[in-house]
């Protein structure tokens, strides 16, 4: 995943970005009808600030350029990273949920169980649990650092990013 961001302030080793959070309502031919396309027009556009560490290597960067303030640059996450996080946040809690509900539904059947709540909160208590391995292992560093965005070039104009126009200046 890409995304332009301009430089705001640069410190010893750290870079402070900007960048336009952009709906996918301005993008689609529904948006005219739709009332979420309603409301992100009528939502002022909010802007994303970060700040990246200085690239240990300017090797990245286009005829080793350096970096200044107002430049514009190209953001990238690992699309590998982003998707193992999506699949541990959003799988792990539901297939929790699934394989305790199994359990506690084959404990009610068996007569281990004497009431169908406890199996239901049983299921709950895997979905939970699910949940929290996927939190531990988000927190992880290794984790943590594959979601962390990089500066991959510096564009060689600066490119407005307030009115979403590329205008060289």
């Amino acid at each position: 995943m890409e995304e332009l961001a301009e430089v705001v302030d640069i410190s010893d080793h750290d870079i402070t970005v900007v960048s336009q959070v952009k709906s996918t309502c301005n993008t689609c031919s529904q948006a005219a009808t739709c009332a979420s396309g309603q409301v992100a027009k009528a939502i002022p556009h909010k802007k994303l600030s970060l700040t990246l560490p200085y690239p240990e290597s300017l090797n990245l960067l286009e005829k080793n350029q350096t970096i200044q303030v107002g430049d514009c640059v190209m953001l990238t996450l690992p699309e590998a990273g982003l998707l193992q996080s999506a699949w541990q946040v959003y799988l792990l809690p539901i297939l929790g949920l699934i394989l305790f509900s199994a359990i506690g539904q084959r404990l009610l059947l068996n007569g281990i169980l004497s009431h169908e709540l406890l199996a239901l909160l049983l299921g709950m208590f895997g979905g939970y649990l699910g949940y929290r391995l996927a939190k531990y292992w988000q927190s992880q560093a290794c984790q943590q650092s594959k979601l962390q965005p990089k500066i991959l070039r510096v564009l060689p104009n600066f490119l407005d990013i307030k009115n979403e126009n590329f205008k060289k200046h």
